[in-house]
């Protein structure tokens, strides 16, 4: 015996400043901390955000109009009547879905650009603090989305005409058009839930997490941003979209990436488009102001079984939710278990 007193903290194995600065966090960070890089400086995130949000309204509406050019370019008949018929949103068809979905989807390579070249930091940082995309567990989400969905649905049953009042009572008819729009959905929804995400989940939430420091003015100040970039609404619908970022961006912190919050996404925009191709149109889905208050019941409802179910689920993972720079160990923090942010 030494007489020494023994330091029971685990003592980290030395890492020259070369490889330590490879990596861009000096100490273990969770998701929302992220951009605090040793590079970090306030107006990093601020510029960010402006060139994310710039590119929502002005790139996302370029996509949609080159889009609906370059079809109207292969269609048959008038090219000014067929451009203008494949931008009505009033009147939406498979070109107009197809602009909107990859104009919304190109805010996955906005994104990627900004972490790039503003932060200097790989684009993979966006996805989870491991940092990639942790596919398994996202393919778990989406069957947890629909067990979620599930439960919404039998809720539905029993609560008075709630969210579904613009659709009719009849399957609609299966037409070439029809099935143009089906594999439209098919193909390019996921992109378009996933450049939701990435935008509102992943930058955003991590521009103004690092910016302001909480987690709690990140996820609500996107959730508030998420709802209201989709335009006129009435309040039931605005809870629905902003509790809908509540949960996604306080699930993205819990677990520490972006994969559950684009689970939901997907599903949900399945389920809809799926509705408006089977029973209504496109064109009332994507452009609902108004839905009943008992809508809000059955968002209560989703979200909190979907959010046990991917708590249960991120536990028996046991999955990262803070970085790890080299040479130290990612460690919850006071009153947290190992798979919370």
């Amino acid at each position: 015996m030494s007489g020494q007193p023994r330091d029971p903290s685990p003592v980290p194995a030395p890492v020259s400043l070369e490889v330590a600065r490879s990596f861009p966090h000096a100490e273990p960070l969770p998701y929302h901390l992220m951009l605090r890089t040793w590079t970090y400086a306030w107006w990093r995130p601020v510029l960010g955000a402006v060139i994310c949000m710039a590119a929502f309204f002005i790139l996302a509406a370029v996509v949609f109009v080159v889009v609906a050019v370059g079809w109207a370019a292969l269609q048959d008949g008038s090219f000014g009547d067929n451009v203008e018929a494949n931008i009505d949103t009033a009147n939406l068809r498979a070109p107009g879905l197809l602009g909107l979905n990859l104009g919304i989807g190109s805010m996955i390579l906005v994104t990627w650009f900004v972490i790039r070249f503003v932060h200097r930091m790989r684009p993979r940082w966006l996805a989870s603090v491991v940092p990639r995309m942790r596919w398994r567990f996202l393919a778990v989400c989406i069957g947890l989305a629909f067990l979620a969905l599930g439960a919404q649905v039998l809720v539905g049953t029993v609560v008075p005409s709630a969210a579904g009042d613009e659709l009719g009572a009849e399957l609609n008819s299966f037409t070439v058009s029809t099935a143009i729009s089906a594999l439209v959905v098919l193909v390019t929804t996921p992109l378009q839930a996933a450049g939701e995400e990435y935008l509102f989940r992943g930058y955003l939430l991590q521009a103004i997490g690092s910016f302001s420091g909480s987690r709690w003015v990140a996820i609500l100040g996107t959730a508030t941003l998420f709802a209201l970039a989709h335009g006129t609404q009435n309040f039931p619908l605005f809870f629905d979209r902003f509790a809908f970022g509540v949960i996604a961006g306080w699930l993205v912190v819990r677990t520490g990436g972006l994969e559950a919050g684009i689970a939901l996404h997907i599903i949900n925009n399945f389920v809809a488009f799926g509705f408006a191709l089977s029973f209504g149109d496109l064109s009332t889905t994507l452009n609902v102001t108004e839905v009943s208050w008992w809508n809000i019941v059955l968002t209560v409802t989703q979200s909190v079984v979907y959010t046990a179910l991917v708590l249960v689920v991120a536990r028996s993972f046991g999955l990262q939710t803070r970085t790890r720079p080299p040479g130290t160990t990612a460690q919850p923090a006071a009153g947290e278990s190992v798979s919370t942010a």
